[in-house]
């Protein structure tokens, strides 16, 4: 009988997203995972002889991550905020999930109809009393700017000011109910 693998999918996908969430979704290769998790890479490829297939279930296992870490807000702006804190808090995570290429060629309006995206644009249904299509309009410019400072925070590009962001934030949807 064959000896059972000790390294199982399931210690490979968590030692994915910890390699990826403490170094970056760039060392995500076979050889610095079997390094990270203390194995040779045979049982990485055993479990995953496509890297592809690793990265794929990394990626959603990141995503489920960000999405309980950003739905945990009460209200949009703070659900709003927590996206941009977490930004802050998890740039290697925030680059992997939104940085690397995944996305590449979608139009804004495709982000936010993405499967991803659908309790955010809940929250904004129920909260606003919209329609799901209407929804989708409203939160399209509210999507970009607050996508705009978590990448820059993310990029170090921009010092993360919490209570500046606010502000910046209940401006612009002010001005956009102004504005309807």
């Amino acid at each position: 009988m064959p000896k059972k693998p000790t390294t199982t999918k399931e210690a490979v996908i968590e030692g994915a997203f910890r390699l990826v969430r403490e170094k970056g979704h760039e060392c995500l290769t076979a050889r610095n995972l079997a390094a990270f998790l203390g194995c040779s890479t045979q049982p990485i490829m055993y479990q995953f002889p496509n890297m592809d297939l690793l990265k794929d279930l990394t990626y959603r296992k990141a995503d489920a991550f960000h999405s309980a870490y950003i739905l945990a807000g009460g209200d949009l702006l703070e659900i709003g905020l927590r996206y941009i804190r977490f930004a802050e808090e998890e740039p290697r995570l925030f680059r992997f999930l939104f940085q690397s290429g995944r996305f590449s060629g979608l139009s804004l309006e495709d982000l936010i109809r993405a499967p991803e995206t659908a309790g955010v644009l809940d929250a904004v249904s129920s909260e606003e009393g919209l329609a799901p299509e209407e929804a989708v309009s409203s939160f399209e410019p509210l999507a970009a700017l607050v996508h705009g400072y978590a990448s820059l925070i993310a990029n170090n590009a921009m010092k993360y000011d919490p209570d500046a962001i606010r502000k910046g934030l209940i401006m612009i949807a002010e001005g956009l109910e102004r504005k309807e």
